[in-house]
């Protein structure tokens, strides 16, 4: 069984056989060849299907690819699957609402609004959520390095359709309290 190993990894396995998992970010078919782009978290691969063979799924599908290594200069990192077995790993994918293969974003903001778990694959639009990961990674080591302790507090956040006589200052909700029980309260049989 070859172990999966990441896009970025591909150029230090040149004449291996190797396995990659990923969406499948672009189809380009040729006269003679079909070049499927796989992204993974670590960057972009490229594998080498023969034209007529149908084992390409829609754009956006997850992928399984297991292959032979081989060099190519023009190939994202300067390496290549050739001679490919392709395995859907999901049900084909509905289509992203605008190309993310293409460099510049083409969408309007309400478009990218209403499709937003899927505009962050984009790499322009993911770019300001790696920064401020990077960001807040550094102010982490930061203060672990000065001896702090972080701590996550609870938040309260009131139910939707919550009355408001069940809302304490702040709109946050008030705790329910059990009912003190009166002594001089007798049942009756």
């Amino acid at each position: 069984m070859i172990s999966r190993i990441l896009a970025a990894d591909l150029p230090s396995h040149i004449g291996e056989p190797v396995t990659i998992a990923g969406w499948l970010h672009r189809k380009r078919q040729l006269k003679s060849v079909t070049f499927l782009i796989i992204r993974d978290r670590t960057g972009l691969a490229q594998a080498v299907l023969a034209a007529d063979d149908p084992a390409a799924p829609p754009e956006e599908t997850v992928i399984e690819v297991s292959g032979m290594v081989a060099a190519s200069a023009q190939a994202p990192g300067g390496a290549e699957i050739t001679g490919p077995a392709v395995t859907p790993l999901s049900g084909p994918a509905a289509p992203p609402p605008f190309d993310l293969y293409r460099p510049a974003v083409t969408a309007a903001l309400p478009v990218i609004l209403d499709n937003a778990p899927t505009t962050p694959r984009h790499p322009r639009l993911r770019a300001p959520f790696e920064i401020s990961a990077a960001s807040v990674a550094g102010f982490r080591a930061s203060l672990d390095a000065l001896g702090f302790t972080e701590i996550h507090t609870p938040k309260i956040v009131p139910r939707q359709g919550m009355a408001e006589s069940q809302r304490g200052a702040g709109g946050s909700p008030r705790p329910r309290l059990p009912r003190p029980v009166r002594a001089d309260a007798a049942t009756h049989e």
